[in-house]
Parts: structure tokens; C-alpha cells; sequence
């Protein structure tokens, strides 16, 4: 501890520091950024002028009540039923420890004590953030807010926020737009944290130039349930961004002795932008996948755009030895492989291979798949049930209802209650069952419906249960069976496409499924958003036959390639209308990607452009330095050659040696770090030349 009640946090690169008010009872931020910067005055220093607001309103605090935070947003909303609402409270204490910090309040009429704790993640430059809720007296307490934390950021006139929205088919859209003044607040009630919106946001200073790196902020929400961000530009200069969960019931009751611990708040600071931050972000998922990191991460082929629900052993067969042919490592059967599931409105729930489409049984079928050289995959959507199912006949209480009220179908299915220990066990029980009796390598985890009729009949008063808690609980309670129970299985995190992606999801997954659109030129604005919040060994990329859906210009093969390769390469095509010379082709990009799939998925990456210009790609830096992988994309007009007049377009590379020699392991061209860092690498696009993977290697 510091002198005047002062603490600072120390990552790899930053710094962060918190001091007591000396104004009141409240923690506020006094620097965050690179190392050195909490030695001078504080940016965050005001005039302490206040008319008709109070102190605490305008102080740049790292958490407060309602209450001692009245009118400009407060993080915590608590109070005794039939009381009035809001806390007072008093510091009571500090506990520093390596790398953590806890900040102890109390309020002493309602016995709440709040403990803000804070703790660095090991080789990364992300400080987590929590927050502890005791009730320490003998009411039991309403909690109608409870955030995470609250960062504060100085701004000139204004914030830049950058956001990833979207919706079904179209996620992780890079969306920016400028907060001068107000609020802006985005989440989700879906259960899930939703295809709209990312629970991640980056912020800049308005006032600094697009054109060139700005100092970045990200804030991130560990939760793959309800959740909120909200960004507030307040008087005197800041944005302050608070985040929490939202309970479905709209409060939490907190016993007394009970202790509530909210989500982590994972927050980010890079001095080299948003592309900056953005590698940040992809060193904490390294660090989140611990020794699951350095598992390759296998070719997979995926039969569902091949077949749909029409799934057999005939053609699954000729369809694995049609990807073992082009270099495919893992086989994966999608939906449709158990009983009931002609089409989407029945079966689900009774995870039993159909014996119609498998008349040899199911395990010889997969024990074919794997004398072809291939592991052998599965997709599952646990958390659904049909309602003509055997499940669904034997336990309608497990659904979610509302009693008295019309159960509706979305996509003609039911959701399961994870929050209840009996489907738990169920779903325990039906993943042991699976990956016991057959030798299965891959998991493929689905949800494709919201819980819409959130109620759990007989179960005591619905204000008492905070099922988005419950089953977010019984969710990761699955998913850390898995790991531990099946720790050599893959898991591939999905709903719907990318709608729980989240890094209490990402801790527990190898993989997760971005999007359900493989289009080529949809895909890459899906793939450049994602990869400001994610890794690329994060990111499963399918090269299928699928046309745009939002553009519908065609690319070709070798753009689908390239463009799946910057992530975990898979194929999603039906190979068999493939051309030989089309499967040959297919093959050769392949054989490439394994040759440098080290570097896409452990290197530093750095966005090159956007997919808005004629010309982007991606760069991806070995850890020793030694190698370089760029995929360059053409998405423009072309400019007429041979029949005109005109150059060659340019991607500009970053974060080379000026002084090094890199040589192009494909076309034998030698370059100097000055030359890809002051013009970049040419690329002659044409028609039937859409997409390049550079490989340099430093001479």
C-alpha cells in the first residue's frame, strides 16, 4: 500500500490504479495505462464543482450504490423489501495481496458489505474485476442492480465506441459511432449473450485520429447469460462503462450469510489501438486455454451443408472418404444422426443413433469413419427437447413454462431447465453414455432456441429463483464435467451460430462456431469483427458452397480457403459434386494450411484494412519472428489489366524489422521489413484471382 490509500496493478504492460476518494466513501480510478503512467497528476482529476448533482455523481468511481450515487448511474440497487431503497456506506478495510486487491464497504443499517476485488491475469495485460455481496445482517436483502465494476476513461470531446453487432447470420459486425453526451447500453435477455451483441466493447478518444493508433480500452463480460454494457458520457470529460448480468426475475434476493459473487469483468488497455488491443485479447484466450492451447487444432470436415437432416451410413461413408482423400483430419456428423430427427420438428432430446440409418450399428460406422485416418466428430444440442419425444413424454416438468400460460415452439422446439439438477445429471449422463460407448473425438455443443416461457412451476414464489443464473450454473457445470471426465474429446462451442460466445464459454471450449453464414464475402465481416474480441484458434471457418446471403457476388475456391484458413480450417462443401480438379486444388491449400497453421494460431495477428477496402488481409507473426503469413483478400473493382494501364494493389504489413530480408517462400521474391512496411506486398487481382497466402520467412 501506497501513501493516501493508493494501490496500483501491474500487468505485463500496464498499469492501473485505484485511491480512496477524498471525497466520500468510494474507490475511483486515478491512471490506467502503461507503466509509469499513475507518476503525475491524475487525468481523471476534476474541479469538484457540482450543481444539482452531488460529488459522488460526477467522481470518477470504480463502484457505487444508489444512494451515495443518486442521478448519473449507479452500480449497485439495493435495499431491505418494504424499505427504502439505496446504501450509505463506509470503508472498512483493504487487503493487497500479489497481483490482487480487495476493497471492503459497508452499510451498516441494511449489514450489506461490499468487497470490490480486482486481480491481474498472469502474462497477460487484463486486470479482472468482481464484486462480492454479503448480507450480514438478518433481513434478506433486494438486489435490483448488480454490476461487475465500472471503468473510467478521460476523453477529449467525446468517446469512440466500437462494438460487434448484428443478428442471426450476420454477428460480429465492427460497429463504431461517437458518444459526446448521454448513454448507450446493449445486452441481452435471450439467456445467452445474444447474435445482436458481443458482451465486449473497446473505447478511444473521439478527438484522436482514425488514421492512426489512439490508445484503446476494452472491457469485457464473462457471462453466457443476461447480460448488459453500458457506457455513459458524463459532465467534465469521462466515459464511464459499467456491466453486469441482468436477472430474468429483474432482482436477486440475497439471504442473510449468503454471499453473491457477480461475473468478472475482464478489462484491457492497449497504447497501439483497436489492432492493438485486439492481441491483447488473443494472448488472454491463450492464456484461457492453458495447456489445451498447444493441441492441434485438426482439419475437420462437417456433413450438414452436404445433407442436411438425410443423414445414413452410405452416404456419411463416401463423404469421409471424400475428405480423407483431400487432406481432412477429423469427420464430424451433424444433426440428424438420431432417432426421430427426419426434419427439425422431432427427435430431439432422444440421443440414440437411428438404426434405420445405421443398419450395421453405429459403432461400426464410426469405427469405418476412423480406418479412413480420421477422428470422428458429433453434434449435439443438449439443452433442447422435441415435444414428441420420449424425453418429453417422460418428463414434461423439465421443460421451461409458465403455468397456465401457451408453451410456444421457436424453430418447433422446447428448452431444457439446465438449471435444475435432474437435467443436469441427464445431460451428464447422456454425454457419458455417448463418449463411452463409441470412440468419439469431437463434440460439436448446439442451442438454437431462447427460453421464451421462462418459469419454473412448483418450485416456490418466481421472484426467488434467478433461473438465468441457475442455468448459466448448470451449464458450466456440464461443461466442466466434460473436461475433466473426457478431457482428450474436443468441444466445439455453437448456438445458432455465434450466440454464447463468452470466455467462461471459450475456458471450457476448443472451438467455437462464429456464424452459421459460411458465404464467402459475408464471412469475412464476420471473421475481421471476431478477431478484434477472439483468437484465431478460436475461430472454426468452413469453405462450403453456400452464395452470399448479404452479398452475393461470387469468390473463388482459393478465397474460401484462404479466408477459412485464418482460423481452424474446415470443410463444409459436398465434396462429391466437387470436380477432380477442384478436390486436387482443394488438397494443395490443405497441405498449406498444415504447414502453417502453428504461425495463424499462436503468432500475433494484426487486421490489415478492413473488409470495406479493395484490398485486406490479415498478418500473422511467428512467436520467434521468423516467419510471416499474410492472407490478402481483393473485394474491389478491378482495374482493367492487362487491358489498361495500372499497378499492382498493396497491403501494407506492420510490425516488421526495417532493417530484416524476407523472402517469399512461394514466388522467391526477396523483400526489406522497410519495403512491406512502406509500399506492402502487390497483389495483381483478376477475376479468377480474388485471395493470396503470402508465406515470408526472414532470411
Amino acid at each position: 500500500m501506497t501513501s493516501h490509500q493508493r494501490w496500483t496493478l501491474r500487468t505485463d504492460n500496464t498499469s492501473y490504479t485505484v485511491r480512496l476518494s477524498p471525497d466520500g466513501p468510494w474507490a475511483e480510478l486515478a491512471a490506467w495505462g502503461p507503466h509509469g503512467v499513475e507518476s503525475g497528476p491524475s487525468a481523471l482529476e476534476w474541479s469538484r464543482r457540482t450543481h444539482f448533482i452531488t460529488p459522488a455523481d460526477a467522481a470518477p468511481a470504480e463502484y457505487l450504490p444508489y444512494g451515495l450515487r443518486p442521478f448519473t448511474g449507479a452500480d449497485l440497487v439495493a435495499y431491505r423489501p418494504g424499505h427504502d431503497r439505496g446504501l450509505w456506506w463506509s470503508f472498512t478495510g483493504a487487503e493487497e495481496t500479489a497481483g490482487g486487491l480487495r476493497l471492503a464497504f459497508t452499510d451498516d443499517l441494511t449489514g450489506l458489505r461490499t468487497v470490490l476485488c480486482y486481480a491481474t491475469v498472469p502474462g497477460t495485460d487484463v486486470i479482472h474485476r468482481w464484486t462480492e455481496l454479503t448480507c450480514t445482517g438478518d433481513t434478506e436483502l433486494r438486489l435490483e442492480r448488480l454490476d461487475s465494476g465500472a471503468v473510467n476513461i478521460p476523453v477529449t470531446t467525446g468517446a469512440r465506441l466500437t462494438c460487434l453487432t448484428g443478428q442471426w447470420s450476420q454477428e460480429f459486425q465492427h460497429t463504431q459511432l461517437e458518444l459526446t453526451r448521454g448513454t448507450f447500453t446493449m445486452g441481452s435477455s435471450q439467456g445467452v449473450p445474444g447474435h445482436a451483441y458481443a458482451p465486449w466493447l473497446a473505447v478511444q478518444d473521439a478527438a484522436a485520429p482514425q488514421d492512426a493508433p489512439a490508445p484503446a480500452y476494452g472491457v469485457a463480460l464473462e457471462w453466457p447469460g443476461n447480460w448488459h454494457i453500458t457506457a455513459e458520457a458524463e459532465p467534465g470529460g469521462t466515459l464511464r462503462v459499467r456491466a453486469g448480468r441482468t436477472p430474468h426475475e429483474g432482482a436477486v434476493l440475497l439471504a442473510p450469510g449468503r454471499t453473491l459473487t457477480t461475473p468478472r469483468l475482464a478489462c484491457a488497455f492497449s497504447p497501439d489501438g483497436l489492432d492493438g488491443l485486439s492481441r491483447v485479447w488473443h494472448r488472454y484466450e491463450r492464456h484461457l486455454a492453458g495447456d489445451r492451447l498447444h493441441r492441434t487444432r485438426k482439419v475437420l470436415y462437417n456433413s450438414w451443408e452436404a445433407t442436411g437432416f438425410a443423414v445414413d451410413a452410405a452416404q456419411q461413408r463416401e463423404l469421409a472418404e471424400a475428405a480423407a482423400d483431400i487432406g481432412a483430419e477429423l469427420f464430424v456428423v451433424d444433426d440428424g444422426w438420431f432417432t426421430g430427427r427426419a426434419d427439425d420438428t422431432g427427435g430431439l432430446g432422444d440421443w440414440y443413433p437411428d438404426p434405420a440409418a445405421f443398419p450395421q450399428g453405429f459403432g461400426r460406422f464410426v469405427e469405418d469413419v476412423r480406418a479412413l485416418g480420421l477422428d470422428f466428430g458429433l453434434w449435439i444440442e443438449p439443452e433442447a427437447v422435441s415435444p414428441g419425444s420420449r424425453l418429453h413424454a417422460e418428463h414434461p416438468e423439465w421443460i421451461y413454462r409458465v403455468e397456465g400460460r401457451p408453451v410456444r415452439l421457436v424453430r418447433n422446439q422446447l428448452l431444457l431447465d439446465l438449471g435444475r439438477g435432474d437435467v443436469q445429471d441427464f445431460v451428464i449422463g447422456t454425454f457419458d453414455r455417448l463418449l463411452t460407448e463409441y470412440p468419439v473425438d469431437y463434440l460439436k455443443w448446439d442451442m438454437n432456441r431462447p427460453p421464451t416461457e421462462r418459469g419454473r412451476p412448483d418450485a416456490g414464489p418466481a421472484d426467488r429463483l434467478d433461473l438465468d443464473a441457475q442455468h448459466v450454473h448448470g451449464y458450466l457445470r456440464v461443461l466442466d464435467h466434460l473436461r475433466t471426465a473426457h478431457p482428450d474429446v474436443t468441444v466445439e462451442g455453437c448456438a445458432g451460430g455465434g450466440g454464447r460466445i463468452d470466455h467462461l464459454t471459450l475456458a471450457r471450449t476448443d472451438v467455437v462456431w462464429p456464424s452459421d453464414n459460411t458465404a464467402p464475402l459475408d464471412r469475412l465481416a464476420v471473421q475481421y469483427g471476431f478477431l478484434h474480441a477472439h483468437a484465431p484458434h478460436r475461430m472454426s471457418s468452413w469453405v462450403t458452397d453456400a452464395p452470399g446471403v448479404f452479398d452475393t457476388r461470387p469468390r473463388s475456391l482459393a478465397f474460401r480457403f484462404v479466408l477459412a484458413m485464418c482460423g481452424v480450417l474446415g470443410i463444409g462443401a459436398d465434396l462429391r459434386a466437387w470436380s477432380a480438379r477442384e478436390r486436387a486444388e482443394a488438397a494443395g491449400w490443405i497441405e498449406r494450411y498444415k504447414a502453417v497453421r502453428d504461425v495463424v494460431h499462436h503468432g500475433a495477428a494484426r487486421l490489415l484494412g478492413t473488409p470495406r477496402d479493395a484490398t485486406c488481409g490479415i498478418q500473422y507473426d511467428a512467436q520467434d519472428g521468423h516467419r510471416t503469413v499474410v492472407a490478402a483478400f481483393g473485394t474491389g473493382p478491378l482495374n482493367g489489366a492487362p487491358l489498361l494501364p495500372g499497378r499492382a494493389a498493396r497491403l501494407r504489413l506492420r510490425g516488421l524489422d526495417p532493417a530484416g530480408t524476407y523472402r517469399d517462400a512461394e514466388s522467391a521474391t526477396v523483400y526489406s521489413g522497410a519495403h512491406l512496411l512502406h509500399y506492402g506486398l502487390p497483389f495483381a487481382w483478376r477475376a479468377d484471382h480474388d485471395a493470396q497466402l503470402v508465406v515470408l520467412t526472414r532470411q
